[in-house]
């Protein structure tokens, strides 16, 4: 008897790569640093000093809003919520945009801390997005609060 054909190639698709353990080590260490980072930004906007947090952000960033809108959203934003009263463990998303996105074409990070405020019964995701820059650089790209959906 004749052997079996062999499936064509093409009736099913490979599986995506695997990362190899040092891909895998590189990813983690960059969410360990990227973490860290998000949590600094975190606390300068705890501390009230949303415009510095503006100053060292991608031009980007700058360019969307002006410094004194982010200020005084931040702040109007954390007044409403009241006290910071604890902050969780963060998740690290990435994404690449292509040009004519509705957010500037480039690689983001975003990290996502789900934080309790005292005027808040139920956690707000506070995400802070990180862009990586022309000049090989990762910097703010955004900071907000999104109370939980309904």
């Amino acid at each position: 008897s004749a052997p079996a054909a062999a499936p064509p190639a093409t009736a099913a698709r490979p599986p995506a790569p695997a990362l190899s353990p040092a891909q895998q080590a590189q990813v983690q260490k960059q969410d360990a640093e990227m973490g860290a980072a998000a949590l600094r930004a975190a606390q300068m906007v705890d501390a009230n000093r949303a415009g510095e947090l503006w100053d060292g952000a991608s031009a980007v960033a700058r360019r969307a809003v002006t410094k004194p809108a982010f200020i005084s959203q931040l702040t109007a934003d954390r007044t409403r919520l009241g006290a910071l009263s604890g902050r969780g463990q963060p998740s690290i998303t990435r994404v690449k945009y292509a040009a004519g996105a509705a957010v500037p074409e480039g690689l983001y990070i975003n990290v996502s801390f789900p934080t309790r405020f005292a005027n808040s019964a139920q956690p707000v995701r506070e995400l802070v997005s990180f862009r990586f820059d022309e000049d090989q650089v990762w910097r703010l790209a955004g900071y907000s609060l999104r109370a939980p959906g309904p």
